[in-house]
């Protein structure tokens, strides 16, 4: 069953109902089965993401909170890029 079927169920209650009439009470069991452990492995993965952005967030503070400490800025720490010259470059002259 391609994605674009499995939305067309999820968006339509209709849809689904006539979906489901296709299938026994034991594959409509498993289905509710599966999808459940796929919404607890969702909500278990957007926890993880959570907790890795607080970290990260904390680790930041935490470095920002030092450089203020040292006197130093984020801009001490990144060197300032050289310009470009502008125009062509030159031709390679042959010998």
């Amino acid at each position: 069953m391609s994605s674009e079927a499995l939305e067309r169920i999820a968006r339509n209650k209709n849809v689904a109902r006539a979906a489901a009439r296709q299938l026994s009470i034991e594959q409509l069991t498993k289905l509710v089965d599966v999808i459940g452990e796929v919404i607890e492995q969702k909500h278990e993965d957007e926890r993880l993401r959570q907790a890795e952005h607080s970290e990260k967030a904390r680790k930041l503070e935490e470095i920002r909170d030092q450089l203020e400490e040292a006197g130093l800025s984020v801009e001490d720490l990144v060197p300032q890029e050289p310009r470009r010259k502008r125009g062509r470059p030159p031709k390679n002259k042959s010998l």
